[in-house]
């Protein structure tokens, strides 16, 4: 029997819906009853872009791609700003100095700017973080400075794209202009939802002296069972 004391639950709340030249985005917050607890998810017209009831990927993306990087004083930029959690893992590294966050979607850097996403008001706040609106695969098809590090959270896989124009990213050419926007000895990282891709991860040994495909295991409390993602790393 429902308790008459409790206010009623709504099972989906959107935050914001706005147009965009790819398709209309939205910010909703979800009950979930596995883990009876409220997740934020960004959502670009049914399909999904990102849930704060999944993050380990995310977080190990920068984690893993800041393991192969030397030095201190680092520059990072993070190719997707999401729901923040790549760009905020990048900043607990002390030997990070700077984060740049280059996102096609201007509602994306909207939302965190308005406090609406669980790290946006503390991403915002921090004077080494910056947002860029800036679409990353043109970014990196004409550089306009050098990083140390690139981490990429964008589309789902090196095959599965959010836009078809994507599509050349992954090709040698576009991954040697990539290498080019890299300091020496400059790490790339990459999610991806999929399991380690043999074609791809050629494509990087083509380009890059040392590379490697991390699997990433994390708790599905939906399904109960474990999931896993891949992080791609290049270097040199």
């Amino acid at each position: 029997m429902a308790d008459p004391d409790r206010p009623a639950r709504r099972l989906v709340e959107e935050i914001d819906y706005r147009p965009t030249p790819i398709g209309p985005v939205s910010l909703r917050r979800r009950w979930v009853s596995a883990i009876d607890a409220d997740v934020h998810e960004v959502m670009l017209g049914d399909e999904h872009l990102m849930s704060s009831l999944f993050t380990v990927g995310e977080i190990r993306l920068a984690e893993l791609g800041l393991a192969w990087a030397t030095g201190d004083g680092l520059d990072v930029l993070v190719g997707g700003l999401g729901l923040g959690y790549t760009a905020r893992a990048a900043l607990d590294d002390p030997r990070v100095a700077r984060v740049e966050v280059a996102e096609y979607l201007e509602p994306v850097i909207d939302w965190h700017r308005a406090g609406l996403t669980p790290l946006g008001a503390a991403l915002s706040a921090d004077p080494r973080c910056a947002f860029r609106r800036v679409d990353f695969f043109a970014l990196m098809a004409a550089p306009d400075r050098q990083w140390d590090t690139i981490l990429l959270d964008i589309d789902h896989a090196p095959d599965r794209w959010l836009a078809p124009s994507h599509a050349d990213f992954y090709g040698e050419a576009a991954l040697g202009r990539l290498r080019d926007a890299l300091r020496p000895e400059g790490v790339f990282a990459l999610w991806s939802d999929d399991r380690p891709d043999a074609r791809f991860t050629a494509r990087l040994a083509a380009v890059f002296a040392e590379t490697d495909a991390v699997e990433v295991e994390f708790p599905n409390p939906l399904s109960g069972e474990t999931s896993r993602c891949t992080i791609y790393r290049a270097r040199g």
